[in-house]
Order: structure tokens, then C-alpha cells, then sequence
């Protein structure tokens, strides 16, 4: 879109320096817009005949004009040089920089955490026990979640590497022990999902990162129980750190959406998911 803009730019800068110059340009374009006026007047009350003539004697006149521009064209080219070179430049001597904002929907990555990005590779915690995820609260909250996969293979190595990250830092920073509650949804899980309504999940299969492995959903172990509602002023404080976390570890957080997930956290790249 910038490349874009520039040409067109130049372009026009073109078309006005031609004008500016070039007196016969002005004189030309004038008479075009009035011979226009004209043939359409003539072309309206049936004088085709007329309009022709006067393209005929325009035509002469622009054949005309574009001889005087042979003798000129050290100067116009002079003129486009000086017009389109300085934009180029600064477009060039920029880089991408200028339109990083516009490569990507993750957020900026915290500096010291893309540190510990490029240092050692995290091991995925030690999940809890099956049942944890089947007692009476967790159903309450996610009903489905028995068969939900947990596995970290599954996951997208560099999102996996983000999230492993968070929860380092959830540990170390907060106290906060968290689990993944799911990570790779297959599509036919997600259509079930989504069958299930707006409060379960808004997108059908391959409109979710969930089914890229860029996508996870997470909750807080405290005394070896899952606790997931945000009811719990406990969890609903840890949630905001787990937020921050993400973020600055470069993923989009769930709790900022329109219907806010607490616990989803994502990698996006674009072109992945085509809503």
C-alpha cells in the first residue's frame, strides 16, 4: 500500500510539473475539458458529425504539442528527478521500520523476554492429574473439557517457547501455578464447540489459532485443584498478571476481547486464520 501511494504520488507530481512548465500542457488540457463539454453537448442534441471534428482538430492539436515536448524533454526529465527523488529516498533509507505496525497483530515482545527467548529452551510443566480436569467446579465453568487436548508437542514450537515463558514468569514473579487446560483443537472439535453457542465459542474450524497450534487456554493450580472462574477475586488477580505476561511475551490476550477469555493467550501471523 505505501509502494503504492508513492507511485501515485509521483505520478501526480509528474502531471503538475507538466502543467506548471509547460504553458501548451495548460492549453491542451483546457481545451480538452472544453472540447468534452462540448462533443457531450453535441453527442446530446445528435450532432455526432460536429464531435467528431472537433476530436479530428484535437487530435492535430495534441500531435502539436507533443512535437514541442520532444525539444523540451531534458527539462521535464530534470523536473521528475527532482520531484521524485527525495520520497524515494527516505523510502528506501527507511527500511521496514515504517511499516512494522502493520505485519503483525502480536504485540512488541518485552525486551528482557526476548532475552530469555533466544536463550535456553523451556520443558513444558508436568500436567496435572486427569482427574483435575473432571471435578464438579471445572465442568461448571468448561463442560467439554475431558476431551480436550493437552499436549505440547502439538503446539507451534515458537508459541509453545512464549507460553512456557509466561508461565515462568506467572511462578516466579506472582506465585501463580497455571496449567494448560488446551492447546490443539482439531476442527471437528471446534465446530462442535461452536455448536454449542457464543458463550462456548464464536469461530467454526480453521477460524480459531487453536487449530494451527498458535493458540492455548490456561487456568491457575492452587492446592492441586484447577480453579478457572474469574468470580474468584484470587484468580481474577491472577488473570490480570497472566494478561500483562502474554502480552510482553509478544501474544494476544483473550481478556481484552469483546467476550473476554480470561485464560486464552495466542500467537498471531498473518495470513493463519481468514475470518
Amino acid at each position: 500500500m505505501f509502494l503504492f501511494s508513492m507511485l501515485l504520488f509521483f505520478a501526480l507530481t509528474c502531471f503538475c510539473a507538466w502543467l506548471l512548465l509547460f504553458p501548451a500542457g495548460r492549453e491542451v488540457v483546457m481545451q480538452s475539458l472544453g472540447a468534452a463539454g462540448r462533443c457531450m453537448g453535441r453527442h446530446l442534441r445528435g450532432g455526432a458529425r460536429q464531435g467528431m471534428q472537433q476530436a479530428g482538430a484535437l487530435g492535430r492539436h495534441a500531435g502539436s504539442t507533443l512535437q514541442s515536448l520532444k525539444h523540451r524533454w531534458p527539462l521535464l526529465l530534470a523536473a521528475s528527478v527532482l520531484l521524485s527523488v527525495p520520497p524515494l529516498l527516505a523510502w528506501v533509507l527507511s527500511g521496514r521500520s515504517m511499516l512494522s505496525g502493520y505485519d503483525s497483530d502480536t504485540h512488541a515482545i518485552n525486551s528482557q523476554i526476548a532475552g530469555l527467548l533466544q536463550g535456553e529452551q523451556l520443558t513444558a510443566p508436568a500436567p496435572p492429574p486427569p482427574v483435575a480436569f473432571t471435578t464438579a467446579e471445572v465442568t461448571l465453568v468448561r463442560p467439554m473439557l475431558d476431551s480436550a487436548n493437552r499436549n505440547w508437542q502439538l503446539l507451534d514450537p515458537a508459541f509453545a517457547q512464549r507460553l512456557m515463558l509466561v508461565f515462568r514468569i506467572m511462578k516466579e514473579r506472582h506465585g501463580y501455578d497455571m496449567a494448560l487446560l488446551e492447546g490443539y483443537r482439531s476442527p471437528e472439535r471446534q465446530n462442535v464447540l461452536a455448536a454449542a453457542g457464543s458463550s462456548v465459542s464464536n469461530a467454526k474450524a480453521f477460524q480459531s489459532y487453536h487449530q494451527f497450534g498458535l493458540a492455548a487456554d490456561c487456568a491457575f493450580l492452587r492446592d492441586g485443584k484447577l480453579v478457572i472462574s474469574e468470580r474468584d477475586p484470587w484468580a481474577m488477580r491472577g488473570y490480570q498478571f497472566y494478561g500483562a505476561a502474554a502480552e510482553a511475551a509478544g501474544l494476544t490476550w483473550g481478556g481484552r476481547w469483546n467476550m473476554m477469555d480470561f485464560g486464552h493467550a495466542e500467537l498471531r501471523l498473518p495470513g493463519t486464520v481468514k475470518k
